[in-house]
């Protein structure tokens, strides 16, 4: 492992976003291909130009106001892993990622996060141009709920010349969703050679089967510039890691029959297991059908990356990508005791009826392209540009049934069957983006900057087939309805301008002020100050304080839909998300969506004792005000209307009911700015290279993020109804999500050898405790994930000089996510302590908590709401490079 804490501050050609390091500026460093040399990996250069975090000049290492990791190509395909977001998480200190099961559109796009924050927090530029986010919002229980950010999986690993990642608030520099930082890919730009890669792997329990072919190839368009193009195919097959179902939880959750009386006859399936404790389905079916783990993947992906200088100064440039993802997986198997019947759609006439699996098919497509010139007039490096980019996904479901329209076909009701596959819709995407960037060094210490921006954004819900969302809808995910489903858009403009001051050779000073203004919610002015002083060449300090901003997405203000999803105790429910400008929203007065904003500091400290060794450690605090989260389902407080006083009497006193009963809401959920809430850590990267080993050459590195505070600050800001109905937007289990749902550290321990013709690492990732406060599981009790490490080991061997082999085993030791329930209190600590059993059910107390966060048993290594890391254990990779 390598991750390099790197200068920031520096002077590019253009003040642009995009400028400091794109493709082809002379000063960047040059591409480190994968697999190219086993010489040690050096500092990329003893100065590097950088495109994240500031507009200021050119830094030495560690010379830097701001913390930024580095990771070239070779780091992130070293780790063996089948996505960018995955490498990143094994080498970069606070980035975190998580795979949910059974979460519907979530396969699509596993949420990340820079420091706790979320998914919708961290901007992802390419060669420094805003990347567009995914269509995708996360309304499931799981990390990132409510939110969505941009498919960083999309980017080809070859296409990659590095990544830069910016642990700081930028959202002076680089505007909306920069509050947690910014990761910035910057493309390869080699103007010859390229090289060709096969990858394979599985895991160790023979699924999960992997393959891939890339090619990278550079073409130089004579004296004056390149096309650099990437062409990546890939499959990843289905891994499934499901649980022993629980018989006694499986009869609680599905049916009342479980005394003598209510199961009459051997016919009933429930007499079965109240005479012999055991379900027919469950004996045959350990793990009721179920199918949990990593779903299968097919993914094509193309990039070309490309300058051409004119002459006199001017050059063009541009960038394009696309990528094609097919996911196909699986919801909760509907047993024939969950589901009494098929109505004969989905066996054969004459076989056993046993239930039926819903499968969840989701496309992806992903595309950005970005062109510009960059120029230099009179004097001032000047960058104009102008992005494009979008995602749509569209979602089908497999192997289903309308059970509202088979129910009326059965009766005669209706001459219409249910069919037995759905397309249920899906969402959209898209952006325009126009920089215009100029800088000047206008004295030999001081560099001016300044820019503006152009964005507009569309949202589009597109609307399933009526038999996916009527009458219930397409069993396990029912389709956006037409009324659901229209488009939206908005605009913004924005403009910067800063200064960078060396005010000594020692102490440098860099400003930022940002204006931006929306047409949907309003505008918003944010700054930037940081500094870094040179104590020695040794120690150096640095410090930044700035305020954000992040706009609430289209996709937070427009989304609405119905859902499904499991609630502990009752099955699955269809519950209600009404988008912030609806009735519904007014009439619950939820007020109308604003901008999240922020106050950061850093403070870091930066050591280097020798040209071998740096040591970074960096103090954030992060307070964010009017925090938008989607809340949790909101109930009527009444009942059921039976006629009686007592309902009418609690009818015309809650306001609460007298919207949702005539909307026929039994729940409804919706967004809305609803806390505030303070993030602190630690971050730290030490690193020694070039240490005599074995014969060969060795770098240690020891780097990892500590949360000291993540928690809300102050009351939950309730709409008037909700708060008078003594109900909340945010409970337990939201809140856990929020705060408690990330590693509280995680520490990376690595050490790289070099010998002769081989290269060989071994990567140890400690991920910290994890606390989940489970919906429907007793309030005197959490979940709490053990401190887990898993280790890595990566070998690449130059068969040729043209030719490497690499070999990953990732998780040599099989570890997996081991969790235990945690006692708040007294009462939490009984219900633990507790060995009796049910007269009925034959379940302890603390057995049924147990059956009500894993689904009985479906979920028992993750929780229905994830874990900190995956639970695929043990896996093997290898790959063949051949450059040319």
């Amino acid at each position: 492992m390598k991750i390099k804490s790197i200068p920031l501050a520096v002077m590019m050609l253009c003040a642009s976003q995009v400028a400091f390091a794109q493709s082809g500026d002379a000063a960047a460093p040059q591409s480190i291909d994968p697999s190219a040399s086993t010489a040690p990996q050096e500092d990329v250069q003893k100065v590097v130009i950088v495109s994240t975090g500031s507009r200021g000049s050119q830094r030495t290492m560690i010379d830097t106001p701001v913390p930024v990791d580095i990771l070239g190509a070779r780091e992130l395909t070293k780790t063996g892993q089948v996505s960018l977001d995955k490498s990143m998480q094994f080498r970069v200190p606070s980035f975190n990622t998580v795979q949910t099961p059974v979460n519907d559109a979530t396969s699509l796009l596993d949420p990340y996060e820079i420091r706790n924050m979320g998914p919708s927090r961290v901007l992802v530029l390419i060669n420094g141009k805003r990347k567009n986010a995914s269509s995708l919002i996360y309304t499931q229980t799981s990390p990132g709920r409510g939110e969505s950010g941009a498919d960083i999986s999309a980017i080809p690993a070859d296409a990659i010349k590095r990544i830069e990642v910016l642990r700081d608030g930028a959202s002076a520099q680089y505007g909306s969703d920069a509050i947690a930082g910014v990761v910035n890919i910057i493309l390869k730009d080699n103007a010859e050679g390229g090289s060709v890669t096969a990858r394979t792997g599985i895991t160790h329990k023979h699924d999960g089967k992997m393959g891939g072919l890339s090619l990278n190839q550079g073409v130089a368009l004579g004296d004056q510039g390149f096309v650099n193009f990437t062409v990546d195919v890939s499959t990843v097959g289905l891994s499934n890691r499901p649980g022993t179902v629980i018989a006694n939880g499986e009869a609680a959750d599905f049916s009342d029959y479980l005394s003598p009386e209510n199961a009459p006859n051997a016919a009933n399936v429930y007499y079965d297991f109240y005479k012999n404790k055991v379900l027919p389905f469950l004996t045959a079916h350990p793990d009721a059908g179920n199918i949990n783990g990593s779903p299968k993947t097919n993914a094509y992906k193309g990039l070309v990356n490309s300058r051409y200088d004119i002459g006199e100064g001017i050059s063009i440039y541009g960038n394009a990508a696309y990528v094609r993802k097919d996911v196909d997986s699986y919801a909760n198997y509907r047993t024939p005791y969950w589901r009494p019947t098929d109505y004969g759609l989905l066996h054969k006439a004459g076989e056993p009826y046993i239930g039926y699996v819903p499968t969840f098919i989701g496309t992806l497509d992903d595309y950005n392209a970005t062109g510009g010139v960059k120029m230099d007039l009179n004097g001032w490096n000047t960058d104009v540009s102008l992005t494009y980019g979008g995602n749509q996904q569209k979602y089908h479901v497999g192997n289903s049934v309308n059970r509202g329209m088979a129910a009326d076909f059965a009766s005669g009701a209706s001459k219409v069957q249910s069919p037995t596959e759905f397309y249920a819709g899906g969402v959209k995407f898209q952006h325009f983006v126009l920089n215009g960037d100029i800088s000047k060094q206008v004295a030999p210490d001081v560099s001016v900057y300044a820019g503006t921006e152009m964005r507009h954004e569309k949202y589009e819900v597109l609307a399933g087939e009526e038999a996916s969302y009527i009458k219930g809808g397409a069993d396990s995910f029912a389709g956006n309805a037409p009324e659901n489903s229209f488009p939206s858009s908005r605009s913004n403009y924005g403009v910067y301008g800063g200064a960078t001051w060396d005010i000594t050779k020692q102490w440098l000073i860099d400003g930022t002020g940002r204006y931006e203004k929306y047409t949907d919610f309003g505008s918003a002015f944010v700054w930037k100050g940081s500094t870094r002083y040179k104590v020695s060449d040794v120690v150096t300090l640095r410090a930044s304080a700035s305020t954000g901003f992040r706009a609430p997405s289209l996709a937070q203000t427009f989304t609405q839909k119905a859902q499904y999803s499991f609630v502990p105790g009752s099955g699955i429910q269809v519950s209600g998300l009404v988008n912030n400008v609806s009735s519904q929203a007014a009439a619950l007065q939820v007020p109308k969506l604003k901008a999240e904003k922020s106050d950061n500091i850093t403070l870091g400290l930066g050591l280097k004792p020798d040209s071998d060794t740096s040591v970074t450690v960096d103090y954030y605090h992060i307070k964010v005000k009017d925090r938008i989260i989607l809340g949790k389902e909101i109930t009527p407080i009444c009942g059921k209307n039976d006629g009686s006083d007592a309902y009418k009497k609690c009818y015309a006193a809650s306001s609460l009911d007298q919207v949702m009963v005539p909307a026929g809401l039994v729940s409804v959920s919706f967004f809305v700015n609803a806390l505030d809430s303070i993030t602190e850590g630690i971050d730290y990267v030490v690193s020694r290279k070039n240490i005599p080993a074995l014969g060969g050459k060795m770098t240690l590195n020891l780097s990892g993020n500590y949360s000291l505070k993540n928690e809300r600050d102050g009351a939950v800001n309730n709409p008037s109804p909700i708060a008078s109905a003594k109900q909340s937007v945010l409970d337990a289990t939201q809140e856990a999500l929020m705060f408690t749902s990330r590693p509280k550290f995680k520490t990376i321990i690595g050490a790289d050898l070099d010998y002769q013709n081989m290269n060989f690492s071994l990567n140890n990732t400690v991920f910290g405790p994890t606390r989940f406060r489970n919906a429907g599981m007793d309030t005197n009790l959490e979940v709490k994930f053990k401190t887990r490490a898993v280790t890595d080991f990566a070998m690449n061997y130059n068969l040729t000089k043209n030719t490497t082999l690499s070999f990953n085993i990732n998780n040599i030791l099989n570890v997996t996510p081991v969790w235990e329930f945690n006692a708040l209190n007294s009462a939490g600590q009984a219900i633990i302590d507790d060995k009796k059993k049910d007269a009925i059910t034959g379940l302890t107390p603390i057995q049924n908590q147990r059956n009500l966060i894993t689904f009985n048993g479906r979920y028992s290594m993750m929780t229905y709401d994830g874990s900190q890391f995956s639970q695929l254990g043990r896996t093997f990779a290898a790959s063949l490079n051949y450059r040319f």
